[in-house]
């Protein structure tokens, strides 16, 4: 079911990934796939375009979830048996737009908690909403890249009241457990403070892993937004509507209240494709994990052979593979690739700053391109 787009053809559907790049070099970079649509997605969108829907969204109906709510709720309840009321969901343009939204509206105005590395568009929203970023760092030394419930304690104790939570995390490619995010809960509980999960890319944990919903747990409603989206999981960012899930009525209040300028206006055409894959896209969806399942092995044996000094973490959830390629002695890794390989990777410190030897490789591409990424890779860092 998975179509991998030529090289032309991805030149012209992924503009941002594929045409920002020189004809002779293979880009594995931005978070986009290099799979055509899910047929579910693209008959939908034919019809909408097809019938006209190129105006403003429907703004009536966002108070109770209306289709897109009631779609969500479905995916949720079947993929991770979290049952949730359609009328928590309220659309908005994006997930980092939301993650703005949430804290301009409902967060305190302090410093805001920002696991690095971090999904590098993330790192100025504390500042772009007028708050200190404060970073609970994990070591890249680390055997496991976990929270440190101790400093986030610490960081709390001292005037921290929101922590931007990426779960599925982006880059480190990690799948919270059931027991850490109990853990997190327990510590926000106990400062009185907000979470605001982003949880895109959790329609994409691989075989192995399990998505624990931060609003699954006991405890959390009355502390915490989810923002979430089917954009990652099938390809359709420049569509442009995510969710938010605000089961607190006081917070949704507040959010539904809020004017409307402070709420990015969300694509018609992105509501349209988001309810068909939420409700028609199962089979695909089925189809890209067991795809990305395999290329991950992929990837483990081409490092093995064309990498050996390089170290990725287990590779639990997204597309996105974290690798530390500082036993091959360059501290941009990524700048390296692309002037001597002519792949572009997306590098290290742009989700830490001053952080040296890291890059991030997407794996979400046909095998056989994988396999010459990793091939102009080792000839580059070698």
């Amino acid at each position: 079911m998975i179509r991998d787009y030529t090289d032309e053809e991805a030149r012209r559907a992924l503009p941002c990934k594929w045409g920002s790049v020189d004809v002779d070099v293979l880009p594995a970079w931005v978070a986009e796939m290099d799979f055509a649509l899910a047929p579910a997605v693209e008959e939908a969108l034919l019809d909408a375009v097809r019938a006209g829907v190129t105006g403003y969204p429907a703004f009536d109906g966002v108070d109770d979830g209306g289709e897109l709510g009631a779609a969500y709720a479905g995916f949720a309840a079947r993929h991770w048996g979290h049952e949730i009321d359609p009328a928590w969901v309220i659309p908005t343009v994006d997930v980092t737009a939301g993650v703005r939204f949430v804290l301009d509206v409902l967060c305190d105005p302090a410093p805001m908690v920002m696991p690095v590395p971090a999904y590098a568009p993330q790192l100025e929203v504390a500042a772009v909403t007028g708050r200190e970023r404060v970073d609970l760092v994990v070591s890249p030394d680390a055997e496991r890249a976990e929270l440190d419930l101790d400093r986030l304690d610490a960081l709390l104790a001292a005037g921290a009241r929101t922590l931007l939570l990426t779960q599925p995390h982006n880059p480190w490619g990690r799948v919270f457990t059931r027991a850490e995010l109990e853990g997190v809960r327990d510590v926000v509980l106990r400062h009185g403070a907000r979470v605001v999960s982003d949880e895109i890319h959790a329609p994409l944990v691989l075989p192995g892993a399990e998505h624990v919903p931060y609003l699954s747990l006991e405890g959390t409603a009355d502390h915490a937004v989810a923002v979430v989206a089917a954009s990652k999981a099938f390809n359709t960012p420049g569509l442009r509507c995510a969710q938010l899930v605000v089961p607190d009525p006081a917070a949704r209040k507040a959010l539904l209240d809020a004017p409307p300028v402070r709420n990015d206006s969300w694509s018609p055409l992105g509501v349209v494709a988001a309810v068909a894959a939420y409700t028609d896209g199962d089979a695909w969806l089925a189809a890209l994990v067991e795809r990305l399942d395999g290329n991950r092995a992929l990837l483990g044996r081409l490092l093995a052979e064309q990498l050996p000094q390089a170290r990725m973490r287990p590779l639990e959830g997204t597309f996105l593979a974290w690798l530390d390629l500082r036993g091959h002695g360059h501290a941009d890794p990524a700048a390296v690739a692309l002037e001597r390989g002519r792949v572009r990777l997306a590098p290290g410190h742009d989700y830490q700053p001053g952080l040296e030897g890291h890059a991030r490789l997407n794996i979400a591409t046909s095998p056989e391109r994988l396999t010459r990424i990793v091939e102009r890779l080792g000839a580059a860092l070698a």
